[in-house]
């Protein structure tokens, strides 16, 4: 690691992401214990359903305890749908394949795994870090069977969705969409939120800008602790579907059935927000703009303090789409890179002159109390997933060399994009002076 002795190290961490609370969130929780709604009922919940079914566009929202419940239900209910009714101990998904974003966290993909399905991870592209669409064509061509798709914005940057809602038409799959960490972020789109009832597709029309979480059959957002608004917890699902609404209210709450005891037909969850929780949300639902903003300036500051610099950052289609900035990365040039390896937990790099790692610049950036991350580890890289297929747009990921024959270079973009990448600091509440601090010592490492 470079000498950076010299800089003082800062008094108070620099986080990654952190909670920025306002006053207002405190109001209403006040509110929720005055009145004594603390449980999955209240004035906060319906508030933050409404006003966040308004901001996104979508007809309904259902406030659930995390992001993850609500691309757990949004998963049953694709099942169901494809599948029919399933016994009790069985998954909806039981026995069929999901074709999954391979570069986000588990939560977007686990969710397969709890409905009993069997997820096949898709290549990403470099032009968004999201799911590839010419790697998910290939995917069809090797299991036309499929007919569902989960894909995640990363990082607040949206994919390619209307490419990718377009193959899922083609091939009458469905789609999952995991706006989690992009909620607040737009794509120009030219598929209305309708579909044509003869052709059973999104209707095509003059493009306009509508937000993430509005692409999908079913779409889940978070306010997960440290995304761009947070209710320290929670979740939303979203759809313009009343049924589909209804019904993740049932399954959340345990399944109740309409009876005078507690009746059950369906399998439930424990899945619905408290009234406090959306108190917390509910106070924050007016920063979400300016939350977006100082990202923005957080990430443009980043970008031309390190143009200097063989980096580059994690890129959007300026054209098309405009994330909510939620996480600044950073990419080193291929030919910057100094040696390093990493095994499942552990990780060793060399310190070289003029190039540099992103485990060295994690670590040096934390020796002055900051707080950075590594990129997501793909999925298909994850142990427990290593028996499941890896499409990119050659075809499978797995396998890809021959020790008899030069096959040339293995194609793994979501790999290649962790081996290079990091994200960096991006806490709403960092000072200028504290990013320049951090950006000096990012350049200290290529020393």
């Amino acid at each position: 690691m470079k000498d950076i002795s010299d800089i003082k190290p800062f008094d108070n961490k620099v986080w990654l992401s952190s909670p920025t609370m306002h006053g207002d969130e405190l109001k209403y929780i006040t509110e929720a214990y005055e009145t004594n709604w603390m449980s999955t009922v209240g004035a906060n919940i319906n508030r933050v359903e409404a006003e966040i079914a308004s901001k996104v566009g979508c007809k309904y929202a259902v406030a659930l305890s995390a992001g993850t419940a609500a691309l757990h239900l949004a998963t049953r209910l694709a099942g169901e749908k494809l599948y029919g009714f399933h016994a009790a101990n069985d998954g909806s998904l039981a026995g069929h394949k999901v074709f999954c974003s391979d570069m986000t966290f588990d939560a977007t993909v686990n969710p397969v795994a709890y409905e009993g399905g069997e997820a096949v991870f898709i290549d990403t592209e470099h032009d968004t870090w999201n799911m590839d669409p010419v790697s998910l064509s290939k995917a069809f061509e090797i299991y036309p069977e499929v007919k569902l798709v989960v894909v995640a914005h990363l990082y607040g940057t949206p994919g390619k969705i209307d490419e990718i809602r377009k193959i899922c038409d083609e091939h009458g799959a469905l789609l999952i969409e995991d706006a989690a960490e992009s909620l607040g972020a737009s794509y120009l789109s030219a598929y209305s939120q309708d579909v044509d009832e003869s052709t059973g597709r999104r209707k095509v029309e003059q493009p306009t800008w509508r937000e993430t979480g509005t692409f999908g059959d079913y779409n889940a957002i978070s306010f997960n602790g440290n995304k761009i608004i947070t209710g320290s917890s929670g979740g939303m699902f979203l759809t313009d579907s009343k049924a589909d609404a209804d019904k993740v209210r049932k399954w959340s709450t345990q399944s109740r059935e309409a009876a005078p005891w507690y009746q059950h037909e369906e399998i439930g969850y424990n899945y619905r927000m408290s009234n406090v929780i959306a108190g917390v949300v509910r106070g924050q639902i007016p920063y979400l703009e300016e939350h977006i903003g100082q990202k923005k300036a957080i990430y443009e500051r980043y970008k031309e303090g390190l143009k200097d610099l063989p980096v580059s950052m994690n890129p959007y289609d300026s054209e098309k789409s405009k994330p909510n900035f939620w996480l600044s990365c950073l990419l080193i040039d291929k030919d910057a890179m100094a040696p390093a390896v990493r095994s499942d937990k552990n990780y060793l790099y060399q310190s070289v002159s003029g190039k540099s790692s992103p485990q060295e610049i994690l670590d040096m950036i934390a020796t002055i109390n900051a707080e950075g991350r590594p990129i997501w580890k793909p999925m298909h890289a994850q142990p427990i997933y290593l028996s499941h297929d890896f499409i990119n747009s050659n075809g499978s990921g797995r396998g890809q060399s021959n020790a008899y024959i030069d096959e040339g270079e293995e194609q793994d973009v979501g790999m290649d994009i962790f081996r290079r990448g990091l994200c960096l600091p991006s806490d709403n509440k960092m000072t200028a002076e504290q990013q320049d601090k951090i950006i000096e010592v990012i350049h200290r490492a290529f020393q």
